[in-house]
Order: structure tokens, then sequence, then C-alpha cells
């Protein structure tokens, strides 16, 4: 099942055990945004773990203090950047130090779903 979301500043794709982000081109993700992240929490993944993936297609900013309300997801175990060009990648290494998930960098969709579904299967619910 795939559930697909647009809001202002993206579009969200909830898939079974993860969502999907693409964010529009020039925008700034801001820590209220992370209201929307919990909803989907909430609504989607209710008593569930989950992983979220950032496909970077567009370019835009990150404010960093997203990051501390993001790892306030107790069902959110995971975290991953999905980008070909090897500047996001060394990206992804500084935005880890804000992030309590694991987050890694991959090149492809198919390898962060992959990742994704074997952290989520491995992990312990924090509820």
């Amino acid at each position: 099942m795939i559930t697909k979301i647009t809001y202002p500043f993206g579009t969200a794709e909830i898939h079974e055990t993860y969502v999907i982000l693409v964010m529009n081109e020039g925008i700034t993700v801001k820590p209220e945004y992370n209201d929307i992240l919990l909803n989907i929490s909430t609504k989607y993944y209710a008593n569930k773990k989950f992983g979220y993936i950032t496909h970077r297609i567009n370019s835009y900013s990150v404010d960093p203090r997203v990051y501390f309300e993001t790892s306030k997801i107790k069902n959110l175990v995971a975290f991953a950047v999905v980008s070909e060009k090897n500047i996001k990648a060394a990206t992804t290494e500084v935005e880890k130090i804000f992030l309590k998930q694991p987050l890694k960098h991959f090149k492809t969709i198919k390898e962060a779903e992959n990742w994704i579904n074997s952290v989520v299967e491995n992990s312990t619910f924090l509820n």
C-alpha cells in the first residue's frame, strides 16, 4: 500500500515500513515540519517501527535543529538519505551528529529501502 501526500514543502509516500519524502527545490526544512512527520508516525505507523527516507532530488537546505525534534519520534528507528551526488554524502556525515537514529547515505532508493527494512525488522521498539 502506498499513499501519496502533497504538502507545500514537498511530497510524502507512505509505505508499509517507511516514508519517502521529496522536498521542493529551494526550501529550507524547518523544525516545525516535524509536526507533519509526527502526524505521519501516529497516523500510519501507530504502535510500530518505521524508517524515513529523504530522496534528495532537489537542492534545499536543512535547519539542523530539525534533527533534534526528529530524534524525539520514538517509533522512528532509521533515517536514510538518497542522493547520487558525493557532496550529499559528505553532508550526511555532518547530519549524523544531530540525529539519534542510525543515518546512512545511499545512491539508490532500492538500497535505502533494503537497509530501512532490515533496521525496522531487527530494531527494538521503544514505546
